[in-house]
């Protein structure tokens, strides 16, 4: 039988970019680039087996990609050359005289869905060449010279992508005559086929949006959007809260709104729940020793901590003017050194358990805000600081995210808004069950979006 082998194109140097590495290899929504597309095809029940190509500087970085994150799927690491081309041929002659289909694949693509893969191995059963495309929404203009020569029709347009699909035979042959070319030039494998097989048909499957490629430094932004996007998909799907039986939960904050809701939910599936806060137990996160007291008391109860949740914060909504400093000192020492010192406290116990820590940030994080000066700047510090301490964190396998909800009912918006209209608002008990998702999930270093149902 066909095997599927997808091939991995990772030999790009990524100049556009301007990072000492390269695009594949910088780090998005949690993980490399470069270990969400290999991961598309790990996870993919068609595909066999996983080749990688490469920049022969990057191999061993790769091998020890595959190796810490346990690819089995990866049985071949190849180094590419200067030109796709060359990468391409790389994996054409190193699985030449084999029965397989190969499905080539950017390695800076890392939202590819199962829903495209599986097209383009479906379409392989009737066709020996298969693209992946999208609508052109812009229109096409052809140019000479900086004047228009011509506009093409758009309906007849479309924007390609990737994978690009092939039985071996088909794409090795194509080459094998385009190397004869002396002329031969090429960034696209089907235009290969189309070029130097031309009566060969070239089927075309859908392809989708979010399937785009890291070209510029706007394109990290826009990934990391989609990621939030496909996560905030899975956790709705997510029903594990029976996975929470017999854990040892820390919450910061519990006392009322989202970390009570989170606290109410996670006894009902048996986990062992201790909140502290100002109101409760009278601790102080800002203080260091407050903070080591409450997981002292934990430990010494339960001899262990799998989950540390800090949902404590302060919103003065005022103008900076306005606020006076014993003001803005305590709303930064809450908002942001508690948190710190909550991690930096957290990471014995959850080192040992193998455990997660999760911050909650605010969508006014994104972009400051009048009247939010301190609220909106310490949140945006949360996101960076989870960034951060997850790097460092990963070799010991201690999971840290971020919850990002939009405008929820709790006292603390109460207090600041008054009566709203409840229809705009999320629920506190619906953004603590995505919390508690996500400690489940074996996600870190993800900023994950809760919003508004608009449809509700």
């Amino acid at each position: 039988m066909r095997k599927n082998v997808a091939v991995i194109l990772a030999s790009g140097k990524g100049s556009r970019l301007g990072y000492k590495n390269p695009k594949q290899f910088l780090k998005i929504a949690g993980k490399l680039v470069i270990e969400h597309t290999i991961e598309a095809f790990q996870k993919h029940k068609l595909i066999d087996e996983i080749a990688i190509v490469c920049h022969k500087d990057y191999v061993t970085l790769v091998e020890d990609i595959v190796n810490k994150r346990k690819y089995f799927k990866v049985k071949k690491i190849l180094i590419g050359g200067k030109e796709r081309s060359d990468s391409s041929l790389a994996a054409i002659r190193a699985y030449d005289g084999e029965d397989v289909n190969l499905i080539f694949h950017d390695a800076v693509r890392p939202l590819v869905s199962d829903r495209i893969i599986s097209d383009c191995i479906n379409a392989l059963r009737t066709y020996n060449a298969v693209d992946v495309t999208i609508p052109a929404t812009d229109t096409i203009i052809e140019v000479d010279k900086n004047f228009i020569i011509n506009v093409p029709d758009r309906s007849k347009l479309k924007r390609g992508q990737t994978p690009q699909a092939f039985k071996i035979e088909t794409i090795k042959k194509a080459y094998e005559l385009g190397l004869k070319d002396p002329f031969f030039k090429t960034t696209d494998d089907c235009g290969v086929v189309r070029k130097y097989l031309p009566n060969e048909k070239i089927y075309v499957v859908t392809g989708d949006i979010f399937n785009m490629k890291i070209t510029y430094e706007p394109d990290l932004f826009l990934i990391e959007k989609l990621f939030q996007l496909k996560r905030r998909t899975m956790l709705d799907k997510s029903t594990s809260f029976n996975l929470l039986k017999d854990k040892v939960m820390v919450i910061f904050g519990g006392s009322s709104g989202i970390g009570y809701e989170m606290k109410k939910i996670a006894e009902k599936y048996k986990c062992k729940v201790y909140s502290f806060s100002r109101s409760q137990t009278n601790t102080n996160i800002a203080i260091k020793e407050d903070v080591i007291k409450a997981f002292d008391t934990v430990l010494s109860k339960e001899n262990k901590i799998d989950f540390v949740v800090n949902t404590a914060a302060i919103l003065n909504k005022e103008p900076l003017v306005n606020m006076d400093y014993k003001t803005i000192e305590n709303a930064i020492a809450t908002n942001y050194l508690g948190a710190v010192i909550i991690a930096k406290e957290s990471f014995i116990p959850l080192s040992k358990s193998k455990g997660s820590l999760l911050l909650f940030t605010s969508s006014s994080y994104t972009r400051g805000r009048a009247n939010y000066s301190i609220y909106s700047s310490s949140k945006a510090a949360i996101v960076n600081f989870t960034q951060a301490i997850d790097s460092e964190w990963e070799p010991f396998g201690i999971r840290v995210n971020c919850i990002n909800p939009e405008r929820t009912i709790t006292p603390m918006r109460i207090k600041n808004f008054g009566n709203e209209d409840p229809r705009t608002l999320l629920k506190a008990e619906d953004v603590a069950k995505i919390a508690l998702q996500t400690l489940l999930l074996p996600i870190s270093g993800e900023i994950i979006d809760v919003k508004i149902d608009k449809n509700e």
